[in-house]
C-alpha cells in the first residue's frame, strides 16, 4: 500500500470515527452536543478551530456587554469564556443574587445571540484576583471545614452550589447539547497549585470533583486547566503565556490540546508598575500552540474591565487588565486587538489543513523549523515557517522558494506558499488613549463631613486582646476600629521635649490608621507580596487617660493558595515604647471593638443617606477621614467616563450610590507613580444631571484636584514598511487554492475611525525613514515630501481609509534615498 493511500485511509478513519464519536448518545437528533477527539472540540458533527477570549460579567456593566461581544467577535473570536462568582451570587447563605452585574443567564445569552459560543468555567473556586477567589465569606464559618479538600463539609456546600448553577443553565436551555451556546464547564480551577500541600485529601478531593462533573450529564465536555490527573473524560488543560512549549500535553491520547488561559499581559496589584505584554508576542505563542496540535486558545483577559465596590482580591487594583485587547473601557487597544484579528483569519484559512492534515516537522536551520499539516493526495497543505531566534532575522528556503522570517517570529502559508501573516510583522492599526478633562464638570463645589473617631469611653472593652480583622469584619466592609486607653502619670513621660513616645503596632495587614486622643498619628500598610507590617509613629500623651483608636483594613480577600479558610489580618502586638517606665505592652489591655465607618452605616454616598449627615464647605487639605460630595453633569459625548484624584491617597469613590472601587494613589511603584491614575464611572451609573459623586478620603487631602474625564481612542496610527507582507483580509481559500481577493496584494496603511467618527486630521506623515510609537512619531533622515499631501488627500473626511506603501506614489520620480527599506508611518485624528 502507498503512503499516499494509506494518508487518505487514515483521513478517512478518523473523519469517521470522529463523526461517529459525534453522534453518540444523539441518534435521531438534530443537535448532537459537543464532544472531542485527540484533535479537537466537535460541536454538532464537526471539528472546529475555536479563538476565545474572557469577558467577566461581574466586571462589566449589562449595557456594555453587548458591545463587548460584538468587538470580540469582530476580533476574530468565536467564544467567550466566564467564570461564574459564587460569592456575588450567594453572597448571604440561601440568599441568591444574579440581578444586574451578576445577571449570568442575561450574559449567556446575550453571546449566544451574537452566534458565539461560551465556556463557562464553574469553578466555584476560581481564583481570578476576585475577592476570596470567588468563595463567600459564610463558607469560612462553617464548623469543621477545610477549603478545596476531600472535606464533607465543603463538599457539601460545593456540589449543591455547582448543582445550582447547572440547573439553571439547563432551565435556560443553554448547553450546546440543548441548542444553546456553551460548549465547555469548568470544574474546580489550577488544583494543582495547591494539591501536595493537601496530601491524599487534595488527590481524593480532585477525583470526586472530576468525577462529579460528568455525573451532571450537560451533554458538553468539562475541562479542568493545569490538572494533570484530571479524572476520566475531563479534559486537562494549560495555562499561561507559552503553551506551545510549556504543555506536557492531554493525560489521555483521546484529548484534545486546549489553552483555557493566555495570559494578555499581567493583572495589577498597588504598589506595581505598568504590565505590558507585546501583540506580537502573544500572536506568536497562539501560532506555535496552533502549529503544535492545539485547537483552541482562550485570551485572559480579552476584556479585563472594573472590580468594582469590594471585588477585588487582596492588593489588587480596580483596573482589572486594561492592557487586554479591549482595554478597561471596552476600548479596542491597538494593534493588540487587530494584530490578533488578523492572526484569527490567517489561521482560519488554515482550518482544513489544521483539523484534517498529518503533521510533520522539518528543522532547516539552527533555529528555523518548517511545520506542515498535509492531507495526503490532495493540495491540502499549510505550514509555519518559525525563527526561534530571538535577535536575528533569517532568509530561508522552504519548497524551492525563499522567504524572510524576522527575529523570533512564525510566518503562517495556507497553502504551504504564500506568506499572509507574519507574528512579528504588524500591519494593522495603531492607537493611543486620551483622557480628557470634560468641560461639563470643570468646576465642582465640593462639600465634606468628618468621619468621628471613636474611642473607648464609646465602645466598650469587649475582648482581651485584639479581634482578628477578617473575622470582625466578615467581608461586609474594609474598615473597623480597634480602641483601648490608657492612664499615665506625669513620671511615666519623658522629661525631655526632643522624646516622645513611640507607638508600635506589629500587624498581620493589610493597612491601618492610627489616633491618639483623636488626633491623627499616621498610617502603613503591608504590599502584596508581605501583607503584615509594623508601624511605628511619635505621639503626644497627657497625664490622665489616654485614647487608643486603630483602624483596620483591608484591601481585599485572598484569593490564592491552600488553607485560605486560616488567612487573617489585623493588629496582633501593640506596645508603647519610650516611658519612663519601660515599654508599656498593650496586647492584652482590653479591646472593644466597632465595624464599619458611621459614613457607610447610614450610607452617605446615597441621595437618602447623604442626608443623614451633616456638610459643611470643604477648603483646601482636609483631615484624615473625610467624606467628600458633590454634584456634576454627564460629561460631553457618550464616551467612557474616568475620575482623576491626584490629591487624594487612599479611600473608596461613589457616583449616585454605586461604588466604581477602591483608589490609592499614596502607594507609588519604584517608578515613583500611582499603580492606576483613572478609575472608570460606566456610562449606565450616570444621569443626564444632578449625580451625586461621593468620595471617601482616608489620609488626608485636597478634593480640588479631582477631574472629571472623558476618554478615547480617537488618535490612530499605521507604520507600514515596503517589507510587510499585505494584510491578511487581502487573501481568500478557494479550491485550496490561496489566492488575492482584488488585483495584486500589496502592503497598504489601513486606518479606521471607531463609531462612525471621521479623520478631521493628519498630525503626522512620513514616507521614509520615521521612528518612535503612536503619539510619537519622529522624522527620520529621509521623508517625502509629498507625505502629507498623499495621506491628506487619501484619508481626510473619511471613516477608514487605505494608503499603498508605493514608492511612485509618495515619491513621484524624486527619490532622495533609493537604497533604503521604506516605511509609511500616519497619525490621524478622528472626531
Amino acid at each position: 500500500m502507498s503512503a499516499t493511500t494509506a494518508g487518505q485511509l487514515l483521513a478517512v478513519a478518523l473523519l469517521s470515527a470522529s463523526l461517529l464519536l459525534a453522534t453518540a448518545g444523539h441518534s435521531g437528533n438534530k443537535l448532537r452536543g459537543v464532544t472531542y477527539d485527540a484533535r479537537s472540540l466537535i460541536i454538532n458533527g464537526k471539528r472546529e478551530l475555536l479563538f476565545s477570549g474572557s469577558i467577566h460579567y461581574p466586571r462589566s456593566t449589562p449595557d456594555m456587554w453587548p458591545d463587548l461581544i460584538s468587538k470580540a467577535k469582530h476580533g476574530g473570536l468565536n467564544v467567550i469564556q466566564t467564570y461564574v462568582f459564587w460569592n456575588v451570587h450567594e453572597p448571604v447563605q440561601g440568599q441568591f443574587n444574579f440581578q444586574g452585574n451578576n445577571d449570568l443567564v442575561k450574559f449567556v445569552k446575550m453571546i449566544g445571540e451574537q452566534g458565539m459560543y461560551v465556556t463557562l468555567r464553574v469553578g466555584p473556586f476560581i481564583q481570578a484576583e476576585w475577592n476570596h477567589g470567588g468563595l463567600p465569606y459564610w463558607l469560612r464559618e462553617v464548623p469543621n471545614i477545610t477549603f478545596r479538600s476531600d472535606n464533607e463539609p465543603f463538599k457539601y456546600h460545593m456540589e449543591r452550589y455547582v448543582r445550582k448553577i447547572i440547573d439553571m443553565m439547563k432551565e435556560e436551555k443553554l448547553f450546546a447539547s440543548q441548542g444553546g451556546p456553551i460548549i465547555l464547564a469548568q470544574i474546580e480551577n489550577e488544583y494543582n497549585h495547591v494539591q501536595l500541600a493537601y496530601r491524599e485529601l487534595g488527590t481524593r478531593y480532585i477525583q470526586w470533583a472530576g468525577n462529579l462533573a460528568p455525573d451532571l450529564d450537560i451533554g458538553v465536555p468539562w475541562i479542568m486547566c493545569k490538572q494533570k490527573d484530571a479524572p476520566g473524560p475531563v479534559i486537562n488543560t494549560c495555562n499561561g503565556r507559552h503553551c506551545g512549549d510549556t504543555f506536557t500535553g492531554p493525560n489521555r491520547p483521546d484529548k484534545p490540546t486546549l489553552w483555557t488561559e493566555n495570559w494578555t499581559a499581567q493583572y495589577r496589584v498597588f504598589g506595581d508598575p505598568p504590565s505590558q505584554r507585546s501583540a506580537e508576542d502573544i500572536a506568536f505563542s497562539v501560532a506555535r500552540f496552533f502549529a503544535k496540535n492545539g485547537s483552541l486558545t482562550n485570551y485572559y483577559m480579552y476584556h479585563g474591565g472594573t472590580n468594582f465596590g469590594r471585588t477585588s482580591a487582596v492588593f489588587t487594583t480596580t483596573r482589572y487588565y486594561d492592557e487586554a485587547p479591549l482595554d478597561e473601557y471596552g476600548l479596542q487597544r491597538e494593534p493588540k486587538w487587530g494584530h490578533l484579528r488578523d492572526l484569527h483569519k490567517a489561521l482560519a484559512l488554515c482550518r482544513k489543513p489544521l483539523l484534517w492534515g498529518n503533521p510533520s516537522v522539518q528543522r532547516i536551520a539552527a533555529d528555523v523549523e518548517a511545520i506542515t499539516f498535509e492531507m495526503p493526495g490532495t493540495k491540502v497543505c499549510a505550514a509555519f515557517l518559525t525563527n526561534n531566534d530571538t535577535k536575528s532575522a533569517h532568509v530561508t528556503k522552504f519548497r524551492g522558494e525563499s522567504y524572510y522570517l524576522p527575529p523570533h517570529s512564525i510566518s503562517i502559508l495556507p497553502d504551504c506558499k504564500t506568506v499572509v501573516y507574519n507574528t512579528q510583522t504588524i500591519v494593522s492599526q495603531h492607537n493611543a488613549r486620551n483622557h480628557r478633562r470634560s468641560n461639563v464638570t470643570d468646576n465642582l463645589k465640593w462639600e465634606m463631613s468628618k468621619e468621628v473617631i471613636p474611642d473607648a469611653a464609646k465602645v466598650p472593652v469587649d475582648s482581651k486582646v485584639p479581634a482578628e480583622l477578617y473575622g470582625l469584619t466578615k467581608d461586609t466592609t474594609d474598615y473597623a476600629w480597634f480602641t483601648t486607653s490608657i492612664e499615665v502619670s506625669p513620671r511615666d513621660l519623658p522629661m525631655r521635649k526632643d522624646i516622645l513616645p513611640v507607638l508600635r503596632v506589629a500587624s498581620l495587614g493589610h493597612a491601618m490608621l492610627a489616633f491618639v486622643n483623636g488626633e491623627f498619628i499616621g498610617k502603613s500598610h503591608g504590599s502584596h507580596v508581605e501583607k503584615s507590617f509594623v508601624f511605628q509613629k511619635p505621639i503626644n500623651l497627657r497625664p490622665g487617660t489616654n485614647h487608643i483608636s486603630l483602624l483596620g483594613m483591608t484591601v481585599g480577600l485572598p484569593d490564592s493558595g491552600a488553607y485560605m479558610e486560616h488567612r487573617f489580618a489585623g493588629p496582633r502586638m501593640v506596645t508603647i515604647l519610650g516611658l519612663n517606665t519601660g515599654t508599656l505592652d498593650l496586647t492584652m489591655n482590653g479591646w472593644g471593638h466597632q465595624v464599619g465607618l458611621d459614613g457607610e452605616k447610614v450610607k452617605a454616598y446615597t441621595q437618602g443617606g447623604s442626608h443623614r449627615v451633616q456638610w459643611k464647605k470643604a477648603n483646601g487639605v482636609g483631615p484624615a477621614l473625610t467624606w467628600y460630595k458633590a454634584y456634576f453633569d454627564a460629561p460631553e459625548g457618550d464616551g467612557p467616563v474616568a475620575i482623576r484624584l491626584p490629591g487624594l491617597g487612599k479611600g473608596m469613590i461613589w457616583v449616585n450610590g454605586k461604588s466604581i472601587g477602591r483608589f490609592w494613589n499614596s502607594y507609588l511603584t519604584p517608578l515613583l507613580q500611582p499603580s492606576q491614575s483613572e478609575y472608570h464611572i460606566p456610562r449606565s451609573f450616570i444621569k443626564p444631571s444632578d449625580n451625586l459623586l461621593v468620595v471617601l478620603d482616608e489620609e488626608g487631602g485636597n478634593p480640588q484636584s479631582i477631574e472629571i474625564l472623558t476618554v478615547d481612542r480617537d488618535t490612530i496610527c499605521s507604520f507600514i514598511s515596503e517589507n510587510h507582507p499585505p494584510n491578511v483580509k487581502s487573501w481568500e481559500r478557494k479550491n485550496s487554492h490561496i489566492r488575492p481577493i482584488v488585483g495584486d496584494a500589496k502592503p497598504t496603511a489601513n486606518l479606521k475611525c471607531a463609531n462612525q467618527k471621521k479623520i478631521v486630521a493628519i498630525e503626522f506623515a512620513s514616507f521614509g525613514d520615521p521612528y518612535g510609537g503612536c503619539g510619537s512619531f519622529a522624522l527620520g533622515k529621509c521623508t517625502s515630501s509629498f507625505s502629507k499631501k498623499v495621506v491628506e488627500q487619501k484619508c481626510l473626511g473619511k471613516t477608514s481609509c487605505q494608503v499603498p506603501v508605493d514608492r511612485s506614489l509618495f515619491d513621484k520620480n524624486n527619490d532622495g534615498c533609493p537604497d533604503i527599506m521604506k516605511t509609511l508611518a500616519i497619525q490621524a485624528r478622528c472626531s
